[in-house]
């Protein structure tokens, strides 16, 4: 936050040092082993298994219950992990009150639907304590691919490319692999460094290498050209780089930045004590990363952080359960208003907002950005709709021999599963295309 860090009002250490810790400690502390037996007791294992149809992954849910009730997290681990290969962390993040839980039919019968998504952490967490990994790289085809990417959708299909014996070169943008998963989500989702330990697990399984600091068409860098010159086959998953703008006067005034920029910085800093945070913070915005902006502002110390949306509650991208943990957190949300002017001479020190005909001011030292993000700049020969890029069903690009998938694609849902569902099905699209199947 290096545009913020000398504004007055914005300030680290606001709160005793002790506090950190446990403002950020884990979010859903894990089960237990007599925990996840009593949660995997209340399965019904439903013959059509709903809660299965509404995991973008498909992971056979109701095997993997089935598995950890005789004793086998290691056996449910491997169900799941076939399936998706993140799935510890998507075991963390996942909306599945939307999704797996949403669906579950003790949900609809009694409101208490299994604990599906602690299940699945308790599985996993299993396999990766034992510091072994299920999956076995097939024997080498002779051909290389190019990730563009080391996010979810990446990573997922250079797991899945590596199983088909093939060699896998990631190039990601940022120092670290991870994408999303390590800098763009709530620190307090996935505490003690697990989406790297994670990364690690999976890149246990050999033939992947991963290279940082690595843009598509920086000078210096590589082009898509390049890339197919050198590889077999090229995915795209670099997910969505640029950040939209408010299109307001006074928008490059001290004190706002993207709320991605202000949780990729908590993710990455070693002391959360010197990490600065305003003491009037605005959030503009409604989905996921709003509220993680949002409650880490709150975490850190300040004294009013308000979410702001344009639309109802209702409406807001970010599920129910995302909305009351920031009400818990004492975070505001003002719904049906959207900025209209900025105040503040060199740095912000009001935001004005409309509702209806009237408009009302907050003021603010802090405002984080959070209305969705954009494609980067993207090479001629890759098509684009909607402002992703163009993909058929199986995530073939307009180019020959480049697939896409994730975020960056059409279809994108800016979710970590939906982002490896992509990943590797394609993956599988690119193992038939190499070998002529």
């Amino acid at each position: 936050m290096t545009n913020s860090q000398f504004t007055p009002g914005i300030a680290p250490g606001r709160l005793p040092q002790g506090s950190y810790a446990a403002n950020f400690a884990d979010l859903s502390p894990p089960l237990d082993a007599h925990q996840a037996q009593v949660a995997a007791d209340r399965c019904y294992f439903c013959h059509d298994a709903p809660c299965a149809e509404a995991c973008p992954t498909a992971i056979d849910i109701p095997l993997f219950i089935r598995q950890i009730m005789t004793g086998t997290p290691e056996a449910a681990a491997k169900t799941i992990l076939g399936q998706n290969i993140l799935g510890g962390m998507c075991a963390r993040v996942c909306p599945t009150e939307n999704l797996c839980e949403g669906a579950c039919v003790r949900e609809t019968a009694e409101g208490k639907p299994v604990e599906i998504g602690a299940l699945q952490r308790y599985a996993t967490d299993a396999m990766m304590a034992k510091q072994s990994h299920p999956f076995a790289r097939g024997p080498a085809t002779g051909k290389s691919v190019a990730v563009v990417g080391a996010g979810p959708a990446g990573l997922a299909c250079a797991h899945r490319l590596a199983m088909k014996g093939h060699e896998v070169t990631v190039f990601e943008a940022r120092p670290k692999a991870g994408g999303l998963n390590e800098y763009g989500i709530a620190s307090y989702k996935a505490v003690e460094q697990f989406a790297s330990r994670e990364v690690d697990w999976l890149l246990q399984i050999g033939g992947i290498r991963v290279i940082g600091n690595w843009m598509l068409g920086r000078a210096g860098d590589g082009t898509l050209v390049d890339l197919l010159a050198d590889h077999d086959a090229v995915f795209l998953g670099m997910g969505l780089s640029g950040v939209n703008a408010l299109r307001l006067a006074g928008e490059d005034k001290t004190g706002i930045l993207p709320a991605t920029e202000f949780i990729a910085e908590l993710r990455q800093a070693g002391d959360l004590a010197a990490l600065p945070v305003g003491r009037e913070v605005i959030v503009i915005g409604g989905g996921m990363t709003a509220v993680d902006a949002a409650v880490q502002a709150k975490l850190l110390g300040a004294l009013n952080v308000t979410i702001v949306y344009r639309r109802t509650r209702a409406e807001m991208p970010a599920s129910v359960y995302e909305q009351e943990l920031a009400l818990s957190k004492g975070v505001r949300i003002i719904e049906n208003a959207t900025p209209v002017a900025i105040h503040g001479n060199g740095a912000v020190r009001e935001v004005e907002f409309a509702t209806g005909e009237e408009t009302f001011r907050l003021p603010a030292d802090q405002v984080f950005k959070a209305i969705g993000q954009r494609l980067g700049p993207m090479p001629e020969e890759i098509r684009l709709a909607g402002g992703r890029i163009w993909v058929d069903g199986a995530g073939r690009t307009s180019a020959a021999g480049v697939w896409a998938g994730g975020d960056c694609a059409v279809g994108g849902e800016d979710l970590t599963v939906t982002a490896v569902a992509e990943g590797r099905d394609a993956a599988e699209d690119i193992h038939s295309y190499l070998m002529g199947v």
